[in-house]
């Protein structure tokens, strides 16, 4: 497959793309960089654990850089872009994927668990966002991506803190793709539902300590996680693919065919609400 581009001296860029992974070890962030590496891309592939990642640079060789990352680290978010960028001579696509969940209740999770949680997912997004911006401005193109979830639009019990952080994260990259659209820079917000990922491991979940009084009701809702059906990942590539060699791609993209009856039902249910307030609403503009 060829996706060739143009940059701003009108020269026809090579015949593959190159991307910039945050969170490459497991989940999403591995399936998405493998895949890309599979059709001919290269890759800078970043993870807290380097070592995690050293079996892509055996597979890959040159195609591939694996660099240690910790997001929450900024100096070492600037100095990884830098290199990735100095390394590959270019960035095409700059993919935001490293967080994590906080499980507990609104009242379990204790504030610096929730700061922790935000360090990672908003304030580590924002980091490689800010470091990227003046490399895909100089050079009249890019692609920024971010991981974010169904979870953006609606919201469950025990994980509001994440699905909170992931409302942020919705309105932080909205707001980014009408400030950088001028720039050639596309900004798109990939939403998967649920998926058979490692996300759900020790290692992407972080848990408050519980009180007794949710114990019912935690043991409920985790039954019904346990139920829900969850799609394969390696069936996403093709649509990411799809979106990143798009001329105009969305500003969201659905991963999963339940996301799109969910929120549905959702929004229909605020604006049946809005709709009936709305006297109350009208009245109070004076």
């Amino acid at each position: 497959m060829e996706h060739q581009q143009e940059n701003q001296d009108n020269t026809t860029a090579p015949a593959y793309k190159v991307w910039f992974i945050t969170g490459s070890s497991r989940g999403f962030g591995r399936v998405w960089a493998t895949a890309a590496l599979e059709r001919g891309d290269k890759v800078a592939a970043t993870a807290r654990n380097i070592s995690s990642i050293a079996d892509l640079q055996e597979r890959y060789k040159e195609n591939v850089l694996t660099l240690e990352l910790d997001v929450t680290n900024y100096d070492q978010v600037e100095k990884a872009v830098q290199q990735a960028h100095k390394h590959f001579g270019r960035l095409d696509i700059v993919l935001n994927n490293a967080g994590y969940s906080l499980v507990g209740t609104i009242e379990e999770a204790t504030i610096d668990q929730v700061k922790a949680m935000y360090d990672t997912n908003i304030f580590g997004t924002v980091a490689v966002i800010q470091a990227a911006l003046p490399i895909l401005r100089k050079q009249g193109y890019g692609h920024i991506l971010g991981t974010s979830s169904n979870l953006g639009h609606v919201v469950l019990p025990v994980i509001g803190y994440y699905a909170s952080s992931k409302w942020a994260f919705e309105a932080i990259h909205e707001s980014l793709a009408a400030e950088v659209k001028s720039f050639g820079i596309k900004v798109t917000i990939i939403e998967p539902g649920a998926y058979a990922t490692e996300f759900g491991s020790q290692e992407s979940l972080k848990f408050a300590d519980g009180l007794e009084v949710y114990t019912e009701f935690k043991a409920k809702f985790f039954e019904g996680l346990q139920q829900m059906e969850r799609g394969n990942p390696d069936a996403t590539p093709q649509a990411v693919f799809k979106i990143v060699d798009a001329e105009n791609p969305p500003l969201r993209l659905f991963l999963g065919s339940h996301n799109l009856p969910w929120v549905r039902t959702a929004y229909a249910e605020r604006l049946s609400t809005w709709e009936e307030w709305e006297a109350v609403s009208n009245a109070a503009q004076g």
